[in-house]
């Protein structure tokens, strides 16, 4: 029996005219004004003093109505949740009842936020426990899943709850101590009552048996019996926390304790290869995570950068937020892409990646089977016809299975973000761009055009990069109305040793130690220095735990992690070591017909090869079936396929990538253009010299070409720029060198400024000059003029317009010396001369005529109106300007 005067719930001892109890939360029974005496229900008077009870409170009338006493009871397989807090009876005695009050309010708050957040109900909160039920009224598959990640988000969650006001405890100050959670999730049979929500919603032995359970888990832990976790263990992982004695059991209870999240929901994306515990970034994942949501509750566009060195953690703080997304109900629409290592210059790569796994396209479907499936994806998010007309054939220009409508790149722009916003239309959309600091300036300028023109949607745009981005873009982020930068450093030694002890339990301290200090707080170091140990037997396995082979044995730790890595492949059997040479001269993914095409053997034999490599975690297979890479091989690190890269001769490195073009070359897609042209380009720079180089040089030739022309068509000018350039690299003949430069120099000019179109225009008019070509000459010259003329050289234009003008023989006018005339007459009109201007057009206007050559035709009507007007005659030009403009 509770003492009178005590808490009914808890036995505490209540003074004062308290509504709660300071120990455990719960509601007190009201008691009389004058004698303190606890009031009976429904009473006027006080039963010992006779003192009137003011605003009787008449108890809940509990006889159940026709409609309660008819509610059917179901039996349901259910998921259970109990948490508790740990530590907070002792610490709420030091503290003011407002801030217990407070405190708990916070609490509740949070807690029904993360249980709602994975789509379960909160039943009851009794004191400081929670209780929560998956499973009613719908049931779902991933229930038991799901429940095992809101427990996890509890106990992260009540960690820092109480930052700032003193509730995680400060000993040294004479505080009791922190406050934790402990959780417990079951899963199994219980009567569910059907249309309830809240209390007594489910009722049955399952609910007393969590209940217990939780009590039994540690604090700051979740426990889990048997079932739970054969439904959720491909996607969190477990280890045995044996059986459990649990009051009121005749039987004790098999039990598991969940670590963490490790694949999206029902083991998407899970590999059997180590994962370390995710340590150190708990703060920044857990502003990506607020972030997200507020993006979709304002519906406005946010963009999060992330920087840092490489293996420094940017890829798994992703990973940890992708898991997250998936186990959450909100409707989410995730898009990851990569700015590829290999073939530089790429256009909108990441973005392609994305679009295609939106639309189910995977790598290895032509166009005819490509683009239906693309149609699929615009009908099901945008409804109106027009609008999809006008979309759908810029989205397959993206792609390259359509090709690119005439037009400008902000029309290119407006199509790719408008589909984009389509999608945001029916929840977040998130869009991953992984190693942004290799993408083309095009994908850079599109990213900032979407977060400007879309600003009104909820997208959130999430760049990894290394620091070398704010190098090529310093004003990246710059100015935006919600643009966040978070720059990751290493970890601390504590993280370190955390991340050690989860990743290889058993591990002696010294051993640990060791590979602390050499990976100097990097992650990527330390896993694959555990690899290396593994690959060479020195760690060995046992179950769940490892031990050192030989613990008297000396522990050499590689100064770096390309030694490291280096150590690893020099390791391998000669095979396996040439195959992953092999592959990486194709590139970060490849492709199993490419790796046979590359070897020149049957790819039935090279599968199990990989799968070998692939135990050994240094190549994974793509098995995520909506990605476009599905069936893809790619290395576990880019760093990995460097260093493989880095140990071919340059005539093996010629021999595989002509192998490697040859067989992009007879794909015959357009989408590689780009990756053609770098195989074939990278074949010659390797070994260059006698008439294989020449050969290769001429095939290079043309598809760096191919590949610049290609770029033009999705207006990106500056890997336009860069394929004519590296074309020049490959080409001696002066006329052939001539025309790319011509070709180059309107791109470099939109992209690079002037600058870097006169040099390509000057060094192609010297040859056209000398070799006696007087219309290409002429072109020439009109083009640098225009340029010089932007850039305000009217004097530079002047000396050079002159004297081709005087050069061009009656009769033998062409349409190049209609753009002379043109823009000598340009020359006068920027001078302020207008009436120098007219015999220029006029002339100009006589030989375009007569060649019938209309955009000269056009150029010189609107020039001429621009000196009509300038010499006072408005309505005139008003009539030249139209007709220049028909």
């Amino acid at each position: 029996m509770t003492p009178d005067g005590g808490c009914p719930t808890c036995g505490a001892a209540v003074t004062g005219d308290l509504r709660f109890c300071l120990s455990c939360g719960s509601p007190l029974a009201e008691r009389c004004p004058d004698c303190g005496t606890p009031r009976v229900p429904g009473a006027r008077f006080c039963g010992r003093c006779g003192t009137p009870l003011t605003g009787p409170a008449e108890p809940p009338d509990r006889t159940p109505d026709a409609s309660q006493q008819t509610t059917p009871i179901e039996r349901r397989l259910v998921s259970v949740l109990f948490a508790d807090l740990v530590g907070f009876t002792t610490r709420s005695e030091s503290r003011d009842p407002e801030q217990v009050r407070e405190f708990l309010g916070r609490y509740f708050e949070a807690a029904t936020q993360v249980i709602t957040t994975y789509g379960g109900q909160v039943e009851k909160f009794i004191g400081d426990a929670v209780m929560a039920v998956w499973g009613t009224p719908q049931t779902f598959e991933d229930d038991a899943e799901r429940a095992v990640r809101a427990a996890l988000d509890l106990v992260e969650m009540v960690a820092t709850l109480g930052e700032g006001d003193g509730a995680s405890g400060d000993s040294a100050a004479g505080d009791p101590g922190p406050v934790d959670v402990r959780a417990a999730v079951m899963t199994g049979e219980v009567a569910v009552t059907v249309g309830a929500t809240g209390q007594g919603m489910v009722a049955g032995d399952l609910v007393n048996t969590c209940s217990r359970l939780q009590a039994a888990a540690a604090p700051g832990s979740v426990l889990v019996d048997e079932a739970t976790r054969r439904r959720s263990d491909q996607a969190i992982a477990f280890e045995e926390a044996g059986e459990q004695v649990l009051r009121g059991k005749k039987a004790p209870v098999p039990a598991w304790r969940a670590l963490r999240v490790v694949a999206e929901r029902g083991g998407i994306g899970r590999s059997n290869a180590l994962e370390p515990p995710f340590v150190g970034r708990q703060e920044e994942l857990r502003l990506l995570k607020d972030q997200l949501h507020a993006t979709g509750r304002e519906g406005r566009t946010r963009l999060i950068t992330i920087l840092g060195s490489p293996g420094v953690g940017k890829s798994r703080l992703v990973w940890e937020l992708q898991k997250y997304v998936d186990g959450v109900l909100e409707p989410i629409f995730w898009h990851q892409g990569r700015s590829p290592a290999y073939g530089e210059g790429i256009a909108y790569w990441a973005l392609g990646e994305m679009i295609r796994r939106r639309a189910g396209i995977t790598d290895s479907d032509d166009p005819e089977t490509a683009r239906p499936k693309l149609s699929e994806a615009v009908n099901r998010f945008v409804t109106d016809a027009a609008e999809r007309r006008w979309m759908e054939p810029r989205l397959g220009a993206l792609l390259a299975i359509a090709d690119a409508p005439a037009g400008e790149r902000e029309e290119l722009f407006a199509a790719w973000g408008r589909f984009l916003e389509r999608i945001a239309e029916q929840g977040t959309v998130v869009l991953v761009f992984e190693d942004l600091h290799r993408s083309d300036p095009g994908l850079l300028d599109f990213i900032e055009s979407l977060l400007e023109r879309s600003r009104a949607h909820p997208i959130l745009v999430v760049a990894l990069a290394r620091p070398e981005l704010l190098e090529r873009r310093p004003g990246w982020g710059i100015g935006g109305r919600a643009s966040i930068a978070l720059h990751l450093d290493p970890v601390q030694g504590s993280e370190m040793a955390a991340l050690l002890a989860g990743l290889v339990p058993g591990l002696p301290a010294q051993a640990m130690a060791q590979i602390a200090a050499r990976s100097e707080g990097v992650p990527l170091y330390a896993v694959e220095t555990v690899r290396m140990l593994i690959d060479d037997g020195r760690l060995i396995r046992e179950g769940d735990t490892f031990r050192l082979a030989d613990p008297a044995a000396p522990f050499a730790v590689p100064a770096s992690l390309h030694a490291l890595i280096a150590a690893r492949l020099d390791a391998l059997a000669q095979d396996d070591r040439s195959l992953l040479q092999d592959g990486a001269v194709l590139g970060r993914t490849f492709s199993l017909a490419a790796l046979a095409a590359v070897t020149g053997q049957d790819p039935v034999s090279l599968e199990p090869r990989l799968r070998v490599l692939a135990r050994k975690e240094l190549l994974a297979l793509d098995t995520d079936e909506r990605s476009p890479e599905l069936g893809q091989w790619g290395f576990v690190h880019g760093l990995v396929r460097e260093i493989a890269y880095g140990t071919l001769s340059k005539r093996a490195r010629r021999a595989r990538h002509l192998a490697a073009a040859r067989h992009f070359e007879a794909m015959g897609d357009e989408d590689l253009t780009g990756l053609l042209a770098s195989h074939y380009l990278d074949a010659y720079r390797a070994a260059p010299e006698g008439p294989e180089g020449d050969a290769v040089a001429i095939q290079a030739r043309l598809a760096l070409r191919a590949a610049a022309e290609r770029a033009l068509s999705l207006h990106a000018n500056v890997t336009a720029v860069e394929f004519f350039e590296q074309a020049l690299t490959v080409t001696s003949d002066p006329a052939e060198r001539a025309a790319i430069q011509l070709r180059a120099a309107e791109p470099a000019e939109m992209a690079l400024g002037t600058e870097a179109a006169e040099r390509h225009l000057r060094d192609a008019l010297a040859w056209l000059s000398a070799e006696g070509d007087p219309s290409a000459a002429a072109s020439a010259v009109a083009r640098l003029a225009r340029s010089l003329i932007a850039d305000s050289r009217l004097d530079e234009a002047r000396e050079l317009v002159e004297p081709a003008i005087e050069s061009i023989d009656d009769g033998e006018e062409t349409a190049a010396s209609a753009r002379l005339l043109n823009e000598m007459a340009r020359i006068h009109l920027f001078a302020g001369v207008a009436a120098d201007a007219l015999p220029h057009l006029e002339r100009g206007l006589v030989i375009a005529e007569r060649l019938r050559a209309e955009p000269e035709i056009a150029e010189l009507f609107i020039s001429k109106s621009w000196a009509v007007t300038a010499q006072g005659h408005p309505r005139e030009a008003q009539v030249l300007g139209a007709g220049g403009l028909e």
